[in-house]
């Protein structure tokens, strides 16, 4: 294949830089330093660029990188090819970055994560990427600077226009995840106080999370794929004994699904069911609650998982990991997770051009979106 071939054939992606006080640019700056981010995506930063600077300077520094990447600052997103020695980066974002105190909370670091999501998603939109893959962002610095979302997932569903979304995290086959296709984790609820999830959980809703489940599960390869249900209350409830979601909120969200074609068991008691589906017995899972299905996929593989956003008519991945300021601009960082996601976003996007769904959405099973 002729290297033009070759680029046509990899999606375009923009990456976020997420909160520059935190390890974000430095993943980033990791990740592009393998030749494999290169040889299954086309990349562009979308961030600041003497940050990324910064950031490539400090990895070479410490070891981490064999040289100092070249920064090129670019007026679009095909002005200049990426390599393992080329960051092409389109500016977003004030001067006043420049100024923050690294592994700090600040307003100006929340205000210029929101400017590079706000980007890169209409960069999607308008089809000038193929998808994005983001940073992470610290939550407290976005409110500091006025922007008042729980997180990525939810500001990105509000940029895109959607109300039926959900955070999935996914493991890729391997150890940690017998299935074929891996392990994906989907949450009914996210990013929610404890006691507001018992009124959040509903038959319709629960149903919808299972269609998103299914729906971007076939795109990574599950033919027909096997979900596990969690239950709510531990031991599953013990038959009304610790609660009765189970009967009267989960078991009909089960049923509801199974009629409309989802291959669907449960509810289980999260527990067994998550060991069941470590060993491959289930391609996903779908968690009543943020920690549920957070702690368990976390403990198999912190630094593999991939964030997958469902719902959206865009491809976005991100880290499994958050700002980790403890550690940040100390070449410590890890970069394994950007690799992940990045490549993850662009399995997504040959499974979104190789499928028969209009308007190649990460959605509901196409009986499920009656359910609504």
């Amino acid at each position: 294949m002729s290297e033009t071939n070759r680029n046509e054939h990899r999606p375009r992606l923009a990456v976020t830089l997420g909160d520059v006080a935190g390890v974000g640019p430095e993943s980033i700056v990791g990740a592009w330093a393998e030749p494999g981010l290169h040889e299954v995506c086309r990349a562009v930063v979308v961030g600041h660029p003497e940050i990324v600077r910064r950031a490539a300077e400090l990895l070479h520094s410490v070891g981490r990188t064999p040289r100092t990447a070249e920064v090129v600052e670019v007026g679009s997103v095909d002005e200049v090819d990426s390599s393992a020695d080329v960051i092409p980066c389109l500016a977003a974002g004030s001067d006043e970055v420049l100024e923050v105190i690294c592994g700090r909370v600040d307003a100006r670091t929340g205000k210029a994560a929101y400017e590079c999501v706000v980007l890169a998603t209409e960069l999607a939109q308008a089809g000038d990427v193929d998808g994005l893959v983001t940073a992470p962002l610290s939550k407290a610095a976005l409110r500091m600077a006025g922007y008042q979302y729980p997180g990525h997932t939810e500001l990105l569903a509000e940029l895109c226009g959607v109300d039926d979304f959900a955070m999935m995290l996914y493991l890729p086959p391997g150890e940690a995840a017998g299935g074929p296709a891996g392990l994906g984790v989907v949450h009914v609820t996210l990013h929610t106080a404890l006691r507001d999830i018992f009124q959040q959980l509903t038959p319709d809703v629960i149903a919808s999370k299972c269609g998103l489940a299914d729906e971007v599960m076939r795109r990574l390869g599950a033919g027909s794929p096997r979900i596990g249900v969690c239950a709510l209350n531990p031991h599953g409830g013990e038959g009304g004994l610790f609660g009765d979601e189970e009967q009267k909120v989960i078991a009909p969200a089960v049923e509801r699904g199974r009629r409309l074609g989802l291959n669907l068991t449960g509810p289980l008691p999260a527990d067994a069911l998550m060991v069941a589906a470590r060993n491959g017995d289930f391609d996903a899972v779908v968690a009543m609650y943020h920690d549920q299905g957070h702690i368990a996929l976390k403990l198999l593989g912190m630094h593999r998982a991939v964030n997958v956003t469902l719902g959206l008519p865009i491809v976005r991945t991100s880290v499994a990991h958050g700002t980790a300021v403890n550690i940040a601009w100390q070449g410590r960082a890890e970069c394994e997770g950007m690799l992940a996601a990045t490549r993850v976003a662009a399995e997504l996007i040959r499974g979104r051009d190789d499928s028969a769904i209009v308007g190649s959405r990460i959605g509901l099973h196409p009986e499920v979106e009656g359910s609504r």
